[in-house]
């Protein structure tokens, strides 16, 4: 069955940096474009950013370009989220997603929050 499974989520200090994993399972994750979204409390999920399926074309919420890079590994399966320059903004959980057409899988979320 489909898995996604996302991982790296921590407490962080603002100005800290985080790397969020992505594993994916049950489906041919080469064929898919992969993205992150995050949902703040009381706030409704938010696309933070997204990779095409060969990892030539990325885009990121005006929020947080300069400060976050999406990657992706296509012989493991993986797709990461490496987060600089961490608000108390953006405080959320993170969610992984694979999309192709009208097939979209999630994952479960990760909670980042940042705070001193």
């Amino acid at each position: 069955q489909v898995q996604l499974v996302e991982s790296g989520g921590a407490l962080v200090q603002p100005g800290g940096s985080l790397r969020l994993s992505c594993a994916a399972s049950g489906f041919t994750f080469s064929n898919y474009a992969m993205a992150w979204y995050r949902q703040a409390p009381g706030k409704e999920r938010e696309l933070v950013a997204r990779i095409s399926s060969a990892g030539g074309s990325t885009n990121y919420a005006d929020s947080v370009k300069g400060r976050f890079t999406i990657s992706r590994d296509n012989a493991g399966a993986t797709v990461y989220l490496q987060m600089n320059s961490l608000k108390p903004e953006d405080t959320a959980v993170y969610y992984c997603c694979a999309q192709k057409w009208t097939s979209v899988y999630w994952g479960q979320g990760t909670q980042v929050t940042v705070s001193s």
